[in-house]
C-alpha cells in the first residue's frame, strides 16, 4: 500500500518541475503547451498505467465481498435439488 502513494509523490515532484518550466517560457501559449504536453499528459498516463493493480486489486475485493456477503444466490440448482 505505501508503494502506492509513492507515485502520487513522484506525479506531485514532476508537475511541480513542468510548472516551473512552463514559468520561463517566452509566451503563455508556449507555457501552457509545455506544461500540458510536458506535465499533464505524462503524469496522467503515469498515473493510469501505475494505477492499473490498484484498481484490479480493488474489483477483486469488491467481487469478494458480494460472494461473502451472499453466498447462497451462485449455486441455486443445489437448492432445487434439496426440494424434490
Amino acid at each position: 500500500m505505501c508503494n502506492y502513494y509513492a507515485m502520487y509523490i513522484i506525479a506531485i515532484a514532476w508537475l511541480y518541475v513542468v510548472i516551473l518550466m512552463a514559468a520561463t517560457e517566452k509566451s503563455v501559449t508556449s507555457g501552457l503547451l509545455t506544461f500540458v504536453f510536458y506535465g499533464l499528459l505524462p503524469c496522467a498516463l503515469l498515473l493510469w498505467i501505475l494505477g492499473v493493480k490498484h484498481r484490479r486489486h480493488y474489483k477483486n475485493r469488491q467481487l469478494l465481498n458480494q460472494d461473502v456477503c451472499n453466498p447462497d444466490c451462485g449455486d441455486t440448482q443445489a437448492d432445487q435439488e434439496n426440494l424434490t
